[in-house]
């Protein structure tokens, strides 16, 4: 395995690849991996010959007072999950390397999409994502991206800067991955004490509660937001920050469930701040709700 820190080698590595024939796999990631992350290195080899994965703590999408000097950091242990995943070439510049004039001057902004949801309360996050992952793309060259669900407002900003950019990537998305008893996996989970793990888990069950009102017929946003929030509401330990309802790629308010809806939630627990999903599929009285991995899924047929 590769451990490449310059953006040189990278992008002379991803060039030897492509000259060979091989599709190139990416996985940006910021590092303290987890078992999410396997599963999106798993994903890249089974449709990519070469999979890079990146490491990278970037300081772009760190508001002020955010968690950018405390954020978990592991790079030997990251290296090993790479190795034990097969990954060819693990990028892991320092932030000298990617921003070699200090805070960059021209930034990409996605209009838009980074309005609510997430970028309601951090109005420079997503300029950050979207700008740092250009920035990769435009190294790596032609290739397929690998992204988690979890951050859905994420994966929608990325495909969408992709589509009007016209930048040679195929964005994929990849399934949810959570713990068995609900919690989905993020770095941030290790500043969670036992007490706040466990309240945490009231998360997914009002996620998994929505679904379920939703299999049984309901369709008004507002129900559901309602359902979430009153559940979340008994758990003393987390103050939600938003629970939404939107349009599944184009992030449109919704108040009516039609189609490919997103109910997505953030919430503090303690000072660590979580997101969590679902992707809720309406085609008339069939319904399938994508918790992802490790959750209980719903299907049926509504009343």
């Amino acid at each position: 395995m590769l451990q490449i820190e310059t953006i040189a080698d990278l992008r002379a590595a991803c060039d030897r690849a492509r000259a060979n024939g091989q599709r190139v796999g990416l996985v940006p990631t910021m590092g303290f991996l987890h078992e999410g992350h396997r599963s999106l290195m798993r994903a890249a080899r089974e449709s990519c010959a070469v999979v890079v994965v990146s490491l990278f703590v970037n300081p772009l999408q760190f508001g002020a007072g955010e968690d950018l000097d405390r954020y978990p950091r592991d790079l030997s242990g990251d290296l090993a999950q790479c190795e034990q995943e097969g990954v060819d070439a693990v990028f892991a510049p320092s932030v000298a390397e990617m921003y070699p004039s200090g805070r960059p001057v021209t930034t990409v902004h996605v209009d838009g999409l980074t309005a609510g949801l997430c970028g309601a309360a951090r109005p420079t996050h997503f300029d950050g994502v979207a700008t740092v992952v250009t920035k990769l793309f435009a190294v790596v060259g032609p290739c397929s991206a690998f992204f988690g669900r979890k951050d859905a407002q994420q994966l929608a900003v990325i495909a969408r800067l992709v589509e009007d950019l016209n930048l040679p990537v195929d964005v994929v998305g990849c399934p949810i991955v959570r713990e068995a008893d609900g919690l989905a996996l993020s770095s941030r989970n290790a500043y969670l004490a036992p007490d706040q793990r466990r309240a945490a888990l009231v998360l997914s069950r009002a996620l998994e509660a929505a679904a379920q009102a939703v299999v049984l017929g309901e369709r008004d946003a507002r129900v559901l937001v309602d359902i979430v929030r009153g559940l979340v509401s008994n758990e003393p330990e987390v103050a939600l920050e938003y629970v939404e309802v939107r349009a599944a790629h184009e992030l449109t308010p919704v108040d009516l469930l039609d189609g490919d809806v997103l109910l997505a939630l953030a919430a503090t627990v303690g000072s660590t701040r979580l997101i969590d999903n679902v992707v809720l599929s309406v085609r008339g009285a069939e319904v399938h709700a994508d918790l992802g991995t490790g959750a209980s899924r719903r299907e049926g047929a509504g009343k």
